[in-house]
């Protein structure tokens, strides 16, 4: 938690200083090593649903082979989440649904547990609920790429590309040139707006691509790519929010106790 808070806290600080310049120069060619992937994705929260004791509340979903497995959602919104215990959790369980709560984790956090559950009898699945907007957003931009989208039940994840080879755009956080992936696609719109300012001639190059937060993941796991160690996920405005409340609550607790 307090390196969620430290780098959301620097992001309010140096976050909106957009250089966007395309990536040059030589990078880190392997793939990025577990605990560099950590470290990625410790800046990023998501929220969960806990029972009164915190411990992580799962849902029962049926197999296609008629068997059940246990699973637990990471909400990208906290008011999604929340509204799934007032509108789904206390209707379906009333006494869970009364006590329970939603708790905020990095999604480094996640990625241990799935880690840490591979290899166990009847693991619990551990899933990212994404922003329904956002999906309809970037089924939408497939859409219009040409892509045939039937079905999108991931965490988009938006960046841009310009120029004639189609490099990334980049900004400046803590004084480094990195490659921001957005879970909102209109945070992205308004650092490529003051691009096309800033490069009228680029203007038209411009594009808006989508992935997925899962693919990302596989990808910074196994591909060799020169990009992929500068890529740094975006909270989205209402995360960074919720951390500097508790960043704040944080240094008030901590003054009160000298």
């Amino acid at each position: 938690m307090k390196s969620l808070i430290r780098w959301t806290v620097t992001l309010g600080l140096t976050g909106t200083t957009i250089l966007s310049s395309l990536l040059t120069g030589t990078l880190q060619a392997l793939a990025l090593t577990q605990a560099q992937i950590i470290e990625k994705l410790q800046t990023v929260p998501v929220f969960a649903i806990a029972d009164a004791q915190g411990s992580l509340v799962t849902v029962s979903v049926p197999t296609q082979d008629n068997k059940t497995v246990s699973v637990a959602g990471f909400f990208i919104s906290q008011q999604a989440a929340q509204s799934f215990i007032n509108q789904r959790l206390k209707r379906d369980n009333p006494q869970l649904g009364n006590t329970a709560q939603v708790a905020v984790l990095s999604i480094a956090d996640v990625y241990k547990l799935q880690q840490e559950n591979k290899n166990k009898p009847n693991p619990v699945d551990f899933v990212f609920v994404p922003e329904d907007d956002e999906v309809k957003t970037a089924v939408d931009l497939l859409r219009q790429k040409g892509e045939n989208v039937q079905q999108f039940d991931q965490v988009p994840l938006f960046y841009a590309s310009a120029g004639q080879d189609s490099g990334y755009l980049t900004t400046e956080l803590s004084g480094q040139q990195v490659i921001p992936f957005f879970f909102d696609k209109n945070q992205l719109q308004g650092l490529v707006d003051r691009y096309k300012q800033q490069q009228p001639n680029q203007s038209s190059t411009v594009q808006i691509n989508v992935v997925t937060l899962e693919g990302l993941i596989e990808t910074w796991e196994s591909k060799d790519d020169p990009a992929l160690g500068k890529i740094v996920l975006w909270p989205t405005p209402e995360s960074i929010e919720i951390l500097q409340k508790i960043s704040s609550s944080s240094q008030q607790s901590g003054g009160n106790n000298r």
